[in-house]
């Protein structure tokens, strides 16, 4: 190792580098060819090597603009450069080409393509130079060139200017290597309006992962907070009230064929069915009246349910049955539960005398207040007066 800047790393680079200038020769081979036929060969001589490469990166940076480059391009500079290139949205990289990008991908070509170029020019003429230059004062100069007597006569010079070009050389590779690497993802990643599709997308996905985990949050903790009361409550009358204990029984069945059906639709959406359809439909404010039987709360519904536009309905429903859950969890004695569907909003209020003080905080509350929120509702939950409550008012037209 020369150095810590001098690694693994800097060698794929300079692979890539030479990989450029290995892409770069066909193109000076028809430079060559065209300067052959027009005898610009024999009028530059050897100054026409530098001419034909100049020439020939307005004709990279055209095949850059139009043929597909950008694919082979990004799988280089992340497999030899070590850029971190984000891929392109899922529209954007299924559809046309835009300008802009075609205008980036060209721009990179180009550059990798000189750039490559020279430095495997560099690469092919230095390396044998050094390896003369080491064995010198062993072989003697294999041509005539004045430096190479001068450096004859001094036994040590060859060697001391074959590893000071050759350091030089790898420190040169290392540091075209890490330009070329910070460019790719501006030249090759998206632009910065897919960028913004990316957030976007990262956005809405993030939504629909919170919103999955709230219902099942909700459907299943209910279940089981339910099954576990009941069931609680049938081991203490079991001998002495047979009614009571086929009732808790009936609820624990019911709950329980419930939760079945929540969980059977929640891994329809996380399928992500090409129908749209879901194997369970959405419960709603039509369903509140199972939801309170099973757990033995007493309820009071003034309003018309059917005037709650579906979306309302559907969280309302949630934030109930999470209510509930944790009435029984936080709470003791008798649940109330009071809704009122008014012309433009609506209330519900969920209370039972508080219990003991709550344990790990869980998610439901967080939650219930997420659906209100997005709703533009106004939400409150917790012990208050000696009762634990869950209270919210919400327009019907969020």
């Amino acid at each position: 190792m020369l150095s810590p800047l001098v690694g693994r790393a800097t060698y794929l680079r300079w692979a890539c580098l030479v990989l450029g200038g290995a892409l770069l020769m066909p193109y000076v081979m028809v430079g060559s060819m065209i300067g052959g036929l027009t005898g610009l060969s024999a009028a530059s001589g050897d100054s026409l090597q530098p001419l034909v490469f100049l020439a020939v990166l307005p004709l990279v940076a055209l095949t850059g603009l139009v043929l597909p480059v950008r694919a082979l391009e990004v799988t280089a500079a992340r497999s030899l450069l070590g850029a971190e290139i984000d891929p392109l949205p899922a529209g954007w990289a299924s559809g046309r080409r835009s300008w802009g990008e075609r205008r980036r991908t060209a721009t990179w070509f180009t550059l990798h393509l000189g750039v490559g170029g020279v430095m495997a020019g560099l690469t092919l003429t230095t390396v044998p130079f050094v390896v003369v230059a080491i064995l010198l004062p062993v072989t003697g100069a294999p041509f005539d060139l004045w430096i190479m007597s001068t450096l004859r006569a001094v036994w040590w010079g060859g060697p001391l200017l074959g590893v000071a070009l050759l350091v030089a050389l790898v420190y040169l590779t290392a540091g075209v290597g890490a330009l070329l690497a910070r460019s790719a993802p501006k030249l090759l990643g998206p632009s910065p309006a897919q960028r913004l599709a990316l957030l976007e997308e990262r956005v809405r996905r993030q939504a629909v992962r919170n919103g999955l985990a709230r219902e099942l949050h909700d459907s299943i903790g209910h279940a089981l907070s339910v099954v576990t009361v009941q069931a609680g409550a049938a081991a203490r009358v079991l001998d002495r009230d047979p009614v009571a204990v086929r009732a808790a029984l009936g609820a624990i069945e019911e709950s329980a064929r419930a939760a079945l059906e929540e969980l059977d639709q929640v891994l329809g959406v996380l399928r992500e069915q090409e129908d749209g359809s879901s194997t369970a439909p959405a419960r709603t404010l039509a369903d509140l009246s199972g939801l309170v039987h099973g757990t033995g709360a007493a309820a009071e519904i003034t309003g018309d349910l059917a005037t709650v536009p579906t979306e309302v309905s559907r969280e309302v429903y949630r934030i109930a049955q999470e209510s509930l859950t944790n009435a029984l969890r936080h709470g003791t004695g008798p649940v109330r539960l009071a809704l009122a569907v008014h012309d433009d909003h609506l209330e519900l209020d969920v209370c039972n005398p508080a219990g003991r003080a709550p344990g790990r905080s869980g998610r439901g509350i967080g939650g219930m207040r997420e659906r209100v929120t997005l709703l533009g509702g106004d939400f409150d939950a917790g012990p208050a007066g000696g009762e634990w409550h869950v209270s919210l008012r919400l327009p019907l037209r969020p």
